[in-house]
């Protein structure tokens, strides 16, 4: 069945699920084979998540795709082939669609259709669940799988309006692609889109100038095509691996360091520092040593290091001294790149700092700084998103005696687990705020997720129950649990998006919880194993 060819939309279902990425796809096999009837909603033409609306020039997922695939079905493991180390967009989409075919998914979701509004029914114990289409549809669970960098944002200039060329912004970009043969070209960001569609844009523009308000940091990735003996072996150990996955910290098996990047000798050090370079990964890099993320002179060895390999690579050397992050390594999302350095030393690409010429409005004719105006006849956004809690926010949800969950977070975004937030039965958030999520191997986590409210819905099917709801005082002590550990690590020290420092007004609060999948795991776990202990179940 196509996209275009899917069930109209039911008026009841045991589940709604927003979203048909790969959480929701995974959400509803698992949902179908517990025999619930279940309806998917979801914006896009197609399946596919972030990997169907993010299509812009040179994106890349920047975990290995043998790692970054579902673990769900051997059959479907063995069968897939991959072709990159880390694959493209239209790869990671592709094996998207191929399991929607598989799995025959997609006559069970109902495509170019959002979500607007849900709302908690007391008397009938339900959600009643509305659409842009008017479509009201009642359910027992409603479960947001919407992904937590999904709401896109666009920077707060003023003028956006004003430009007389094309606009584009990376997570909406046109499925037939953008031209940028012999245009001058302003890019506005310098997060994972922007480091990712730099070099790409720069082979293809006439002139390209980049505008950067905070350097990343950048790893080569060392990207190539999959060699069929490490194909043929990992399959060989996939079961294994998985189980090695699910246990790690960060959805990825890496060796566990013994040491402080404080106790070794420069030599050994700069050796260490170098072969994590070369391994084109960012989780080799990160977990180097046993301090790096808590300590700030340890992980100063890593950010000088890191500034000497920037400057190595960019001839200028007051752009690469712009390029130099001066926040501390891994506490903003490092990104992996292809040429990202060494497109600064083109002559046709010029990189604006503007935190020494701040940038003051877009005009007619393109950027303005507080120095001069840059002419360009495009401008793209590679702004980011409104991450972990924008695609929750944007729609109207009212809980228990119609609270709205937007205004339940005004202080920030209160959960317990990352699965439910007090006053929300029966609803249940896909790597939420509050869970491991982008601080991991996406799939990895959310197939945690996924397993675990299948579980739940499960147990309230065999014992007759109707509801399930976190309780406040579980979800304070998980709130402060997440605030302790993140305390004890430097993410904080950075104005990130992991903080939502990147959304004017929005609370300052770190939302992943950076205690690792394995513990996490081994939480969620002893929970379920308490009869949902910190979750009251009604009758």
């Amino acid at each position: 069945m196509s996209a275009s060819e899917a069930q109209p939309t039911p008026r009841s279902v045991d589940a709604v699920v927003v979203g048909a990425g790969f959480s929701g796809m995974y959400l509803l096999h698992q949902l179908r084979e517990q025999g619930l009837s279940v309806v998917v909603f979801e914006a896009g033409t197609d399946v596919g998540g972030t990997w169907y609306w993010n299509r812009y020039p040179g994106a890349r997922v920047d975990v290995e795709s043998l790692a970054y695939s579902y673990s769900f079905s051997p059959d479907l493991e063995q069968e897939y082939q991959w072709e990159e180390r880390y694959p493209t967009q239209p790869e990671i989409l592709k094996y998207a669609r191929h399991v929607a075919d598989r799995f025959d998914l997609r006559r069970d979701i109902v495509f170019r259709t959002r979500v607007t509004a849900a709302t908690w029914e007391e008397e009938a114990g339900t959600w009643l669940v509305r659409t842009e289409h008017g479509d009201a549809v009642s359910a027992r669970f409603f479960v947001m799988a919407t992904g937590c960098l999904s709401a896109s944002k666009m920077p707060e200039i003023p003028g956006l309006e004003s430009f007389k060329g094309a606009t584009y912004h990376t997570a909406h970009w046109p499925h037939e692609g953008v031209d940028f043969d012999g245009k001058r070209v302003a890019l506005i960001g310098t997060g994972s889109s922007g480091v990712q569609s730099i070099p790409v844009i720069a082979e293809q523009a006439a002139d390209l100038t980049v505008f950067q308000r905070t350097p990343a940091y950048s790893l080569p990735a060392r990207n190539r095509p999959l060699r069929p003996d490490e194909i043929a072996e990992r399959k060989a150990s996939y079961r294994a691996y998985r189980q090695a996955q699910r246990e790690s910290a960060a959805g990825i098996p890496v060796t566990v360091p013994t040491k402080s990047a404080l106790e070794v000798s420069d030599a050994e050090r700069d050796a260490i520092y170098e072969a994590a370079w070369e391994s084109g990964s960012l989780v080799n890099l990160l977990s180097t040593f046993t301090d790096l993320a808590t300590d700030q002179a340890a992980n100063d060895t890593a950010k000088r290091w890191i500034h000497r390999k920037i400057h190595e690579v960019v001839k200028d050397s007051e752009v690469a001294d712009d390029l130099c992050p001066d926040y501390p390594v891994g506490t903003k999302r490092p990104c992996l790149d292809t040429g990202y350095y060494e497109t600064y030393n083109r002559p046709d690409v010029h990189l604006v700092n503007l935190r020494r010429t701040p940038l003051v409005e877009i005009t007619e004719k393109g950027v303005r700084t507080a120095e001069r105006e840059y002419e360009a006849d495009i401008i793209v956004y590679a702004t980011g998103f409104d991450a972990m809690t924008g695609a929750l926010t944007n729609v109207d949800i009212r809980g228990r005696d119609g609270v709205s969950l937007k205004e339940t977070w005004q202080a920030g975004p209160r959960t317990y687990l990352g699965l439910g937030s007090a006053g929300f039965p029966n609803m249940f958030m896909i790597t939420g705020p509050g869970s491991p999520s982008v601080l991991s191997n996406m799939v990895v986590s959310i197939e945690q997720h996924v397993d675990w409210v299948a579980g739940v819905i499960r147990h309230l099917d065999a014992e007759g129950l109707r509801t399930i709801e976190a309780t406040p005082q579980a979800q304070d002590d998980w709130v402060a649990h997440v605030n302790e550990i993140a305390g004890y690590t430097l993410y904080p020290k950075a104005n990130s998006w992991y903080m939502g420092a990147n959304v004017p007004g929005k609370p300052r609060v770190f939302m992943p919880y950076a205690g690792g999948v394995g513990a996490y795991r081994k939480r969620c776990d002893e929970v379920a194993a308490k009869g949902y202990e910190g979750f009251a179940l009604t009758v």
